[in-house]
């Protein structure tokens, strides 16, 4: 039987837009779960416009270990078992610079269903959610930058390179007891739009991609950490253009709050504090402002595992000293 992505078997979590024939996301570390019945279970996607390299995911079977794959247009998982199985699939990388914002989509994940003997029903589950907001760093872009041996591009290997749930965004949200909402897109800001055609953030924050609202669940804590690629503008601009990305924020999650995370390169810590502060006074709202400068060095410029976890760590600091936990 064929179970389509909108079955009460299936979850989906993260920046999904979703159609008569499938829900698709271009947001690396979206998630889906669902639970079928029997010993096999055939994942269907769409690959219509996908092209090569493909977008990679982790595959985990009944809380098992996490193995990653390319998708495909069928994938199939053995379970071993006869009986009730639970399947999650983590967003994990694609390629930045193919088009993940205007159609045909290149670089998506457009999840139709699932074939297998039966579904099962999932649990309704009661969850915290943290959203982060940021560019390449945010999505996990170079975490594994070794893996580009022997390529003649090397930015063909970055769904080998890249992984979210290694950021620094994954980690403080999954240990701190929040399922994590990624919104991160490669060389965008508030000043300028990204690879892969994405707009600026404060016009691509609505959407899972051109014109099509993101059907996400409602954060309890908003995290915003665009600045790297906009340290070549003059800063009253990149203030400005912060300003008008607070505002969407505020608009369409009235109730979060809003955490300003200083770029990483340490660009702009002390205009960020006085913007925040001075943001709070004209409009009323409470939005925080953490200092990043000194967290890790400037070089790489998109931090490894190793610098990423460092984040994480400095951060959940941060969070749990103003009682989020």
């Amino acid at each position: 039987m064929f179970f389509k992505y909108d079955d009460k078997s299936v979850r989906l979590t993260g920046r999904w837009a979703k159609s008569e024939r499938y829900a698709v996301t271009t947001a690396n570390g979206s998630k889906i779960e669902f639970m079928f019945t029997g010993k096999m279970a055939i994942m269907h996607f769409d690959m219509v416009f996908n092209v090569h390299p493909y977008p990679h995911v982790w595959i985990e079977v009944d809380n098992g270990a996490r193995v990653e794959a390319a998708i495909d247009r069928f994938m199939r998982i053995c379970a071993g078992t006869d009986g009730i199985h639970k399947v999650t699939v983590i967003c994990k990388s694609s390629m930045e610079r193919q088009h993940r914002w205007y159609e045909p989509l290149v670089a998506k994940f457009a999840f139709m269903g699932f074939e297998a003997d039966g579904a099962k029903e999932l649990p309704s589950v009661k969850r915290r959610y943290m959203e982060f907001v940021g560019d390449s760093i945010t999505e996990g872009v170079l975490i594994d930058a070794d893996y580009c041996k022997g390529m003649d591009d090397e930015a063909m290997n970055r769904p080998f390179q890249d992984d979210s749930t290694a950021t620094y965004a994954y980690l403080t949200a999954t240990e701190l007891g929040f399922e994590p909402l990624i919104m991160g897109y490669g060389a965008v800001g508030v000043t300028r739009g990204g690879a892969g055609a994405v707009p600026r953030l404060d016009l691509s924050y609505d959407y899972c991609y051109e014109n099509q609202l993101t059907d996400m669940s409602e954060p309890e804590y908003i995290i915003t950490n665009p600045g790297a690629n906009d340290r070549l503008q003059e800063v009253g601009t990149y203030l400005k253009m912060y300003e008008q990305l607070l505002d969407v924020i505020s608009k369409r999650h009235p109730s979060a709050k809003i955490i300003v995370l200083g770029a990483f390169c340490g660009w702009c810590s002390d205009e960020l504090d006085g913007f925040v502060k001075d943001y709070n006074n004209r409009t009323g709202k409470n939005v925080d402002y953490i200092n990043t400068a000194g967290w890790v060095p400037l070089e790489p410029f998109h931090p490894m595992r190793e610098g990423h976890r460092i984040i994480a760590d400095n951060l959940i600091k941060e969070l749990k000293a103003r009682n989020i936990e």
